[in-house]
C-alpha cells in the first residue's frame, strides 16, 4: 500500500506561526507585570483621623428619636473630575489623568457618603435620603454643588462648594458657599487626606447651618404659637445667616 507524502508547509508560514506565538507570550508577560491600580476613598473625617493616630474608630450612637432628620442629596461635581481616575492640576489651565490612581467610586458618590457620615456624627441624627420617615418629623434637606475640586500634588487641595439647607416643612432655605484650601505634602495619600480635611471643614459649616435653622424654627414656633386660621398670608420663614468658617472651626474643635 502506498501513502501520498504530505507537502511541507512553507518556511515563511512556520516562521510566522513561531513569531505570533512568541508575541502572544510576550504580551501575556507584559500584562502580568503591568502596575496595578491603587484605589482611594474619602471615607469619614473622624475615621480618617483616628486611623492616622493608630486608634480604633469610635462607634457613632444615634438616638432612636433624634430632634431632627437630614437628607443628604446626591452631590454635583465639575465634569472634568467626575471620573474614577484622580485628576491633578499641572498648571492653571492643564490637568493630568492618573490611570493607576483611582477613586473607589465616582467623586460625587465619595463626597456624598463622607458628607453624610460627618453630618450624622456631628449632629447625632440619621440621614434618611431615599428612605421613609414620619410625616411630622423635622427634616432638613442638604444639597451641594461642588464648583471646584482641585488637587495640586505637593502643595494644596481646594474645595469650592455652594450648599443649601432646606427645612422641608416650612420651605425655609439657607444657601451658602464654602471655599476651603488645605496644604498637603508629597504623594497621593497626602492629596486624598487633604480632601478629607477640606470636606470635614465644609461639613462643620453645614452642621452649623442645620443647627441654626433648627434653632430658628423652634424660636419661631415659640413666638407665633399655633398657626392662625385667618386668611392673612403667611409671613416668609425666618432664615439665619450663613455660618462663618471661623465659627464652624471653633464648633468642631
Amino acid at each position: 500500500m502506498m501513502f501520498a507524502r504530505l507537502p511541507r508547509p512553507p518556511r515563511a508560514l512556520v516562521r510566522g506561526v513561531a513569531y505570533g506565538t512568541a508575541l502572544a507570550a510576550a504580551l501575556a508577560i507584559a500584562a502580568c507585570s503591568s502596575p496595578s491600580s491603587r484605589f482611594y476613598t474619602l471615607g469619614g473625617a473622624d475615621s480618617a483621623s483616628t486611623a492616622a493616630n493608630g486608634a480604633a474608630p469610635a462607634v457613632a450612637r444615634t438616638s432612636a428619636a433624634p430632634a431632627w432628620l437630614i437628607e443628604v442629596a446626591p452631590v454635583n461635581v465639575p465634569p472634568q473630575v467626575a471620573r474614577n481616575q484622580l485628576v491633578v492640576q499641572t498648571g492653571p489651565t492643564q490637568v493630568q489623568l492618573l490611570e493607576q490612581e483611582r477613586w473607589a467610586s465616582l467623586p460625587g458618590d465619595e463626597i456624598r457618603r463622607a458628607l453624610s457620615t460627618n453630618l450624622t456624627q456631628q449632629l447625632g441624627t440619621i440621614d434618611t435620603f431615599g428612605t421613609a420617615h414620619p410625616d411630622d418629623a423635622a427634616v432638613y434637606r442638604i444639597a451641594m454643588n461642588v464648583q471646584r475640586f482641585e488637587s495640586w500634588p505637593g502643595t494644596h487641595v481646594l474645595i469650592d462648594a455652594v450648599w443649601s439647607v432646606r427645612a422641608v416643612r416650612s420651605n425655609a432655605v439657607m444657601t451658602c458657599r464654602s471655599v476651603v484650601r488645605e496644604t498637603v505634602g508629597g504623594g497621593y495619600d497626602a492629596l486624598v487626606d487633604g480632601h478629607r480635611r477640606a470636606l470635614a471643614e465644609v461639613s462643620a459649616q453645614i452642621a452649623m447651618g442645620v443647627r441654626a435653622m433648627a434653632a430658628t424654627a423652634v424660636a419661631s414656633t415659640n413666638t407665633t404659637g399655633r398657626p392662625s386660621s385667618s386668611a392673612r398670608p403667611a409671613a416668609a420663614p425666618a432664615v439665619p445667616p450663613c455660618p462663618s468658617a471661623g465659627t464652624a472651626a471653633g464648633a468642631g474643635a
